[in-house]
Order: structure tokens, then C-alpha cells, then sequence
């Protein structure tokens, strides 16, 4: 059992995504979200919550972190990271991160086991990316890691709300950054729901909302986008 339990120190968070976002405000023309599928869900609901996403870039625990600070400000927020990288940078510790060590039998019990801790309280949220590796974003075949699947089956009352990320290059010197959140994922039987079950509905929501999120991009929709950052010359 690991010694350690991840802490989400909120007066450092707070700061970190302050500095943040002047890090995205400095390198993205626009940031925007679309969250007209989740808005029936309450950030402040009494039930655990994970938050799962395509892993299409470097900037995605920023982009995480700041996603949590605005759309569910009423839950900590935590994340697996790669051992090596949190012992390199061990602020992690106290943003919520939890160390991994990838593609071993004592990575997954480790994560099943902190997974589980965050969850029993109901004002925290996971976020994870279940591909495991950087992805295209066109790459709809990639399978999702079995560990989320896992953990949503072992979880009473788990809420799962999938998450698409996408940097657009199109008409600026500088990429968007566009988000979509997907319709949230429950059980919704006396019965409870099986690991392969899961599986099957968390990977389909995330590439149907990958999808819904490229047709968007791609027919420059950006009114469907609410603006979390803007450049100083963006005219969004």
C-alpha cells in the first residue's frame, strides 16, 4: 500500500493556474470550451467524479488543471502522473498528481489504490488520460487503458464525463485550443455495471465527442465555444 496519499493544496492551485493561464494567454490565440453536454450535472453533486481525456499534447494537465478550476470549483483536483516526472518536479505533489510507474503490475495496483482514495471523498474529481501515450487526435482506434474501466466498475455512484482536446492551427499565427465535455456517463440500474461494459461505453463517448468537437473545428463553429482565455488580439 503506498505511504503517501496525494494532497491538492487549493491556495496552490489557485496560484499555479494563474500563472497558467498567462502561459496559454501567451501562446494560443483562443482557448474555448464547450460544455452544453454536461451543463445538467452540478459541480457540487454528491458523488464521485472522474474526468477522462484524449492525450493529445503537452499542455494537457495545464489544461486540466484549469478546466477543474472553472467548471467544478467545488472539487480538488488530481491526476496520475509518471513517477519519474513528479519526482523531477515534486511542486506536483501538492497540485494533486500522484506518481505512476507505467506499464508495470505495481503501476496499475498503485493506481487502482490512490484512485480509489481520491474518490471516496465527494468534493475531489480524477482526471486521467486512459490512452497512456500521446495521440493523434484523429487516431479513434487507439484502446483505452483497462484501469479506468476498472475503477468506474468498483466505484458506487461513479460519475464519468469524457473530454476532447484539440490544438487547431487555421487562420492565426498562434493555435486554438478548443475543449468539448461530453455527456456524463452513470450507472443507471440496480445492477452494477461490468468492467468490460465500462470499457465499451467510457471508449465510445470519448471518440464521439472527439468527433463532435473536430466537426466544430472544422466548420469554425466558435460560437459553440465558451472563451476561457483569450490572446490580447484575439476577436472571437
Amino acid at each position: 500500500m503506498p505511504n503517501v496519499y496525494p494532497v491538492s493544496q487549493r491556495w496552490l492551485m489557485d496560484g499555479f493556474c494563474w500563472y497558467a493561464t498567462r502561459m496559454v494567454r501567451k501562446n494560443f490565440y483562443f482557448f474555448g470550451v464547450d460544455s452544453s453536454a454536461m451543463r445538467s450535472f452540478a459541480s457540487n453533486q454528491d458523488v464521485p467524479l472522474i474526468v477522462y481525456a484524449n492525450h493529445p499534447g503537452w499542455w494537457d494537465p495545464i489544461v486540466a488543471m484549469l478546466l477543474c478550476k472553472k467548471y467544478f470549483k467545488t472539487r480538488d483536483y488530481f491526476a496520475p502522473i509518471d513517477g519519474e516526472s513528479l519526482r523531477k518536479y515534486r511542486v506536483f505533489r501538492k497540485l494533486g498528481y500522484f506518481g505512476i510507474e507505467a506499464n508495470s503490475r505495481k503501476g496499475s495496483t498503485e493506481f487502482l489504490e490512490m484512485a480509489s482514495h481520491v474518490l471516496k471523498s465527494k468534493n475531489r474529481s480524477l482526471w486521467i488520460t486512459p490512452e497512456g501515450r500521446f495521440t493523434d487526435v484523429r487516431d479513434y482506434v487507439q484502446p483505452l487503458m483497462p484501469g479506468l474501466a476498472h475503477i468506474a466498475a468498483k466505484t458506487d455512484k461513479v460519475h464519468c464525463i469524457p473530454l476532447a482536446i484539440e490544438y487547431v492551427f487555421i487562420e492565426e499565427r498562434q493555435p486554438l485550443l478548443l475543449c468539448k465535455f461530453g455527456s456524463v456517463i452513470a450507472d443507471s440500474g440496480p445492477i452494477r455495471t461490468s468492467k468490460d461494459e465500462w470499457q465499451s461505453r467510457l471508449t465510445e463517448a470519448l471518440r464521439r465527442t472527439q468527433n463532435e468537437l473536430a466537426n466544430n473545428a472544422i466548420a469554425k463553429n466558435w460560437n459553440a465555444f465558451d472563451a476561457v482565455v483569450r490572446s490580447k488580439r484575439c476577436r472571437l
